[in-house]
């Protein structure tokens, strides 16, 4: 018996390890379907299980058995790997976004919330959105229901402000003090998937081109593939690649910051993103701490400075919302942009949305038949 039991916790340390070891190489399997995509997500909680993994191992390592090397070393490697893509959204990390200079001239402050449609605590989303009293604001999963509740706090002091209510959860609306134009509502992959796409004059008069975002997220209920929901970011990527204003991007992308996609998406773009350097700000779940990641952004152009950044409080959503407060210094965006998007990036981001174009099509021809 006392044999057996050494032997027993080291199968299952083994055991333990090696679903580290599969839920680390799972995202780099090139398939688009959920059930490997949402391993994406959870790569904190992925680092801490490995890292688990190897300490408890070291309680039954034999010297003499060369498995054990293997094990170890290989637990080791996905421990360095998980933690070379925490690292930039850890405080040891430089700032990609560097500190505003809280004397400028001009400064934004955006506000980005998911509601959760079926949440009836309007009171509470609504003081919170209030207490950050944010010069742009973007509501996600917005009904007719929420966006009259919206409304009737916000067209007060919000003269400009443009949405579009459904009841699928993609429901979205914009609110600004500073003044809209040559704003509307954008189906980019799918017809019941809106953006807003709006130009925003700062009191300056300086004009700012904002891109709020919405994409659906790879799941069995809606659609199990995460094509649209890339090819959707990497649309949205190019826009802000072509832009010759300050660009802006935000909302709910239902992707976390680390992610393949996330990343391509910025290489793109050229869009810098505010949490390296400053923590994960994990939007989601907030209502389940062990479950969270970040998947509601603001990305910027080099126009821009970090002058505030937080999560607000819970508003009966399972989203925490999230702010920032930029300075608008383009004087200075040489000292923080980022490098032009190469023609291997730029290829493999349009390969993303010819995926998308080709299913819809294959989609079309089924529904003919």
């Amino acid at each position: 018996m006392m044999t057996n039991q050494p032997m027993n916790l080291k199968l299952a340390l083994r055991i333990f390890g090696i679903v580290a070891i599969v839920l680390t190489i799972f995202p780099f399997i090139p398939i688009d379907n959920w059930s490997v995509r949402i391993f994406d997500f959870p790569h904190l909680q992925l680092t801490l299980l490995t890292l688990f993994a190897l300490l408890f191992y070291f309680l039954r390592f034999e010297i003499r058995q060369k498995l054990d090397y293997v094990f170890v070393i290989s637990l080791s490697a996905c421990l360095f790997f998980q933690g070379v893509k925490i690292y930039p959204y850890t405080a040891f990390s430089q700032h990609e976004v560097l500190e505003g200079d809280v004397n400028a001239e001009e400064s934004i402050k955006i506000y980005t919330s998911n509601v959760l449609q079926k949440n009836k605590n309007f009171s509470k989303a609504i003081s919170e959105a209030k207490h950050f009293d944010a010069d742009l604001m973007v509501f996600t999963e917005t009904n007719e229901n929420w966006i009259d509740k919206l409304n009737t706090e916000f067209l007060k002091k919000y003269d400009h402000t443009i949405s579009v209510p459904l009841e699928n959860t993609y429901g979205m609306s914009l609110y600004s003090k500073f003044k809209l134009f040559e704003a509307g509502i954008h189906y980019l992959v799918e017809d019941t998937i809106p953006s807003i796409h709006a130009k925003v004059l700062l009191p300056s008069k300086d004009t700012v081109q904002i891109y709020a975002i919405h994409p659906a997220p790879p799941t069995p209920q809606h659609n199990p593939s995460s094509v649209d929901r890339d090819a959707e970011m990497m649309k949205i990527a190019y826009l802000a690649n072509q832009s010759s204003l300050p660009v802006i991007v935000l909302g709910d992308f239902n992707d976390v910051a680390w992610s393949e996609t996330t990343s391509l998406f910025q290489k793109a773009s050229g869009l810098l993103d505010l949490r390296k350097g400053r923590g994960f700000f994990s939007t989601y779940n907030a209502n389940k701490w062990i479950m969270r990641w970040p998947l509601d952004h603001i990305f910027t152009s080099a126009e821009f400075r970090i002058m505030d950044v937080q999560l607000g409080n819970h508003v009966g959503s399972d989203h925490y919302p999230f702010y920032s407060h930029l300075s608008f210094e383009p004087e200075l965006a040489k000292e923080q942009r980022l490098p032009a998007a190469s023609k291997e990036i730029l290829q493999k981001a349009f390969k993303q949305i010819k995926k998308e174009n080709e299913e819809d099509s294959e989609q079309q021809s089924e529904n003919n038949e």
